[in-house]
């Protein structure tokens, strides 16, 4: 299973799932799973008003089934929904380094040696003027689909199609082209909605209000491999399935879907979304009739809070919880193996503030029972933070009721494992961002001065400037550097100075040398 990562046409298929970004992940969670999993409710769906809504009529061609009138074509649908649906093309990184040849150059460029070439880290610990002029960061290009969803031009599309984006452009199935601005993504879900940059009106389609059913037509368009206006036919193949994806469930399809459909809809007969496609599992690399699309209604309430906040919040309840079997619900004295079993407490986290303890098996939240991990999950992030939940919860042989007043879900995996180690949550890593480069704890492989890089963003001013992993920061701004912590609060303190960039004291080796690194625009 992988998510569709955004490819050209050119890009070399193998033994993948794509984002459509995790191969043994998702064949691992096929395997492991089985693709069991729970629906998901939403308190509502998306009404718009005049939307390309495409109904089975009356004249439409048709036929007379046990089970109702079914379309003898497609293309009548089709003809009133397509001109939602745009094709997206996504430009990442690109900067280039433009370094002057200095005079008495000896050297046309490095040579392009392999990794274990026992000449590597002599040419590579070259002086710069030795080095010859840096290659350029090639723009990294991408591509996806999306569809409106407003009269003004609201697209939504998949996370994985946009992540990372410094330019993003719509295509329309009468090759015009409009470039469109990010608004907000959401990782959990791989949704992601951006805005066309024009002011003018466009055709739209809508979530629907019905449950999809299992055997129901399905019409998937999209940019397969940057064939745009690409329309395929199937039906609903599975609902409520678990990809290993987080809680959340997704509908299976067996519409072909391939790289490039990525964040591209899934209609029904009356030409309404009933899915974002999301993933494929495919051992080839190609479509194998098995694709997963983000069900209506869990699109809906995501992007709402995108359009309104430009991020998804969400209630945490700062527990590790594990299904309970027959065997746990033996040895706890529970009468049916269900419910969450709580095997960590994140220290100062709501669950901890509030009394919850490991070894509680929480039963039902609010009064609503709790099926397995994957149900409590999904619940508590279906509340708001700073919600006061009732939570049940099966300790020593007798229920007890526990008050949580639920905190707000951590927006990134750093943020979240620096939690659940009992450190507090920081905002300040976006200061480490402005530089582009990631830092390992104090004192990380022998250092005993300075901080060492532990990561550089091949796109960022660092990276251009030879900054690399290993190396270790001295001083930011004249003041001497201890840990992270006085990285980033040298970076801070640059910007409240209004500096265009700052200055760090970098020891590469043996050799020490000052480097200006650019701020990027908040």
């Amino acid at each position: 299973m992988q998510h569709e990562p955004s490819h050209s046409p050119s890009a070399k298929s193998g033994p993948s799932p794509f984002p459509m970004s995790a191969r043994k992940r998702a064949t691992t969670a096929l395997a492991a799973a089985g693709l069991i999993g729970i629906g998901i409710a939403a308190a509502n769906v998306l009404s718009v008003s005049s939307p390309a809504v495409a109904q089975l009529r009356p004249s439409d061609p048709s036929v007379m089934t046990p089970y109702g009138r079914a379309p003898l074509s497609f293309a009548d649908i089709v003809d009133r929904v397509k001109g939602a649906v745009v094709s997206i093309s996504v430009t990442s990184g690109g900067k280039v380094a433009t370094n002057d040849q200095p005079k008495g150059r000896r050297f046309g460029g490095l040579p392009d040696l392999p990794d274990d070439h026992p000449l590597k880290d002599f040419f590579k610990n070259l002086p710069k003027e030795f080095q010859g002029p840096q290659r350029p960061n090639r723009p990294q290009l991408g591509q996806g689909s999306g569809f409106i969803i407003s009269q003004d031009g609201y697209v939504v599309t998949n996370n994985h199609v946009v992540d990372g984006a410094s330019k993003i452009e719509v295509s329309f199935d009468d090759q015009e082209k409009l470039e469109a601005d990010l608004v907000g993504t959401d990782a959990r879900t791989d949704l992601a909605l951006i805005k066309i940059k024009a002011n003018k009106s466009f055709p739209f389609v809508r979530f629907t209000e019905k449950p999809a059913r299992v055997g129901d037509w399905v019409l998937a368009v999209g940019n397969p491999f940057g064939l745009g206006g690409t329309v395929t036919a199937g039906i609903v193949s599975a609902l409520t399935r678990d990809i290993g994806s987080g809680p959340y469930d997704f509908m299976q399809i067996d519409a072909a879907v391939n790289r490039g459909n990525s964040g591209g809809p899934t209609f029904n007969l009356e030409g309404e979304v009933i899915g974002v496609n999301t993933a494929i599992f495919s051992p080839s690399g190609g479509n194998v009739g098995i694709a997963f699309a983000v069900p209506a209604k869990t699109a809906y309430n995501v992007i709402e809070q995108l359009k309104k906040e430009g991020k998804v919040s969400r209630g945490w309840l700062g527990v590790k919880i594990q299904n309970i079997d027959e065997d746990t619900a033996a040895s706890l004295g529970l009468a049916k193996a269900s419910g969450a079993l709580v095997s960590e407490v994140t220290p100062n986290g709501p669950a901890e503030t509030s009394g919850l303890k490991a070894r509680d098996a929480i039963v039902a939240v609010n009064g609503d029972v709790i099926e397995d991990s994957r149900d409590l999950a999904r619940k508590i992030a279906g509340y708001s933070p700073s919600t006061v939940v009732d939570v049940k919860v099966w300790r020593n042989g007798s229920e007890q009721l526990v008050k949580v007043n639920l905190g707000t879900f951590p927006a990134s995996a750093d943020e979240l494992a620096r939690l659940e180690e009992g450190k507090p949550a920081t905002k300040q890593s976006t200061e480490l961002d402005q530089l582009g480069i990631s830092l390992a704890p104090a004192g990380a492989d022998g250092v005993d001065d300075g901080v060492a890089i532990a990561e550089v963003d091949p796109n960022s001013d660092a990276a251009q400037k030879g900054l690399k992993p290993g190396d270790v920061i001295l001083e930011v701004q004249g003041e001497s550097v201890k840990s992270v912590d006085d990285v980033r609060a040298g970076v801070l303190k640059a910007r409240e100075l209004g500096r265009r960039a700052v200055l760090l004291h970098v020891r590469t080796g043996e050799q020490k040398r000052f480097v200006a690194l650019q701020l990027k625009k908040s």
